[in-house]
């Protein structure tokens, strides 16, 4: 970082095996901003979209480094089904509390945890498996409507 606004990453890296190994030496710009609190906030620039990211990228199969977009590659919550959503909830909620997961597997207050943030979050189990009945009923109407 010896020349301002030429401050640049160098990536060396080797990709396949054998016979077929590929020596790969990739520059990565960077770029900077000054947030609010002080300081400064370093930013990569994408090699193909020439955009500020916070990470790189390269998935199995990919041979270069670059940004989410680049790739289009999604967060697993955009690939999740709308129909999913709550039973996804309801099994983060069940893991936070310590429980075996599934649908109808029920709760149980863990050892230390306050009676008043036990029934909120009972309150949100009991919400939850509502929606994941409706959902379930949802489907097994579609597919019982189909197979008539």
């Amino acid at each position: 970082m010896d020349e301002p606004g030429r401050e640049r990453l160098e990536l060396s890296y080797s990709r396949g095996e054998g016979e077929g190994r590929e020596h790969v030496r990739q520059t990565v710009h960077l770029c900077y901003t000054l947030p609010h609190y002080g300081g400064k906030r370093w930013w990569m620039i994408c090699p193909y979209r020439s955009v500020r990211a916070g990470k790189l990228y390269k998935p199995s199969g990919g041979d270069r480094f670059a940004s989410r977009q680049a790739w289009r590659l999604a967060y697993n919550s955009q690939r999740e089904a709308s129909r999913d959503r709550a039973f996804e909830k309801l099994f983060r909620l069940q893991k936070k509390l310590g429980c075996d997961p599934g649908w109808e597997a029920g709760l149980f207050r863990p050892k230390g945890m306050w009676h008043r943030t036990f029934e909120r979050h009972l309150d949100h189990y009991w919400a939850l498996d509502a929606q994941c009945a409706m959902e379930m009923g949802a489907l097994l109407n579609r597919l019982t409507g189909s197979l008539k």
